[in-house]
């Protein structure tokens, strides 16, 4: 009797010994689904939109609010092209504002767009803390570039320089601090005169 006992339990822990490896096996070799990534799926966000505002000072017609677009390419990780339109309108002249009645230019011809574009170079690429938890990237940049102004009802070759700060929000979306120099020569005062425009912006962009 015990012998018939012991054979009827015996396939009984035989079959528990294998469900519990069975129940083992599953949770130490789980059923993984690999998610297959084409090489066309990835965001490359080469191109890269922005606005901006700030202020341009117009030699002899004062500092004055400038706003604008940006679209760049972003050839490498350290090579750009960007092509920048900006917009502004110029102060009367101290000689104007001391004569009192004379005007050197009218209201349209006051004005002042100008059209650019520019080879940029990216350096010193860091990240700065704002918190444990806040980490944005961040870079410094030099560009140099052609274009046109057009002010006082004529077009002036101009050629542009500038650097900046640009920091990264996320991997779309960045923050810009930069400086330009516009330089052209004109003759608005009756002899030819190079002058050089300051601007100081900051921008808003999004990559894509």
């Amino acid at each position: 009797m015990l012998l018939g006992i012991f054979s009827i339990t015996q396939p009984v822990f035989a079959q528990d010994e294998g469900s519990d490896e069975d129940e083992l096996e599953q949770v130490i070799t789980p059923d993984i689904k690999r998610r297959q990534i084409k090489e066309d799926d990835l965001d490359t966000e080469n191109f890269e939109l922005g606005v901006f505002y700030g202020f341009l000072s117009i030699e002899d017609f004062g500092t004055n609010g400038v706003a604008g677009v940006t679209l760049a390419y972003h050839i490498t990780e350290s090579f750009f092209v960007e092509a920048a339109y900006g917009t502004s309108k110029t102060q009367k002249t101290s000689y104007e504002l001391l004569s009192g009645g004379v005007e050197l230019l009218t209201d349209d011809q006051r004005d002042l767009a100008y059209y650019n574009l520019s080879l940029g170079y990216n350096f010193l690429h860091g990240q700065i803390f704002m918190s444990d938890k806040w980490t944005f990237n961040n870079h410094f940049y030099l560009m140099a570039g052609a274009g046109n102004t057009d002010f006082a009802a004529k077009d002036y070759f101009t050629t542009t320089i500038g650097a900046g700060l640009r920091f990264y929000t996320t991997d779309w979306l960045a923050l810009d601090l930069s400086m330009r120099g516009h330089s052209f020569e004109h003759e608005l005062f009756g002899e030819a005169k190079r002058i050089t425009n300051l601007e100081s912006r900051l921008g808003v962009s999004v990559f894509f």
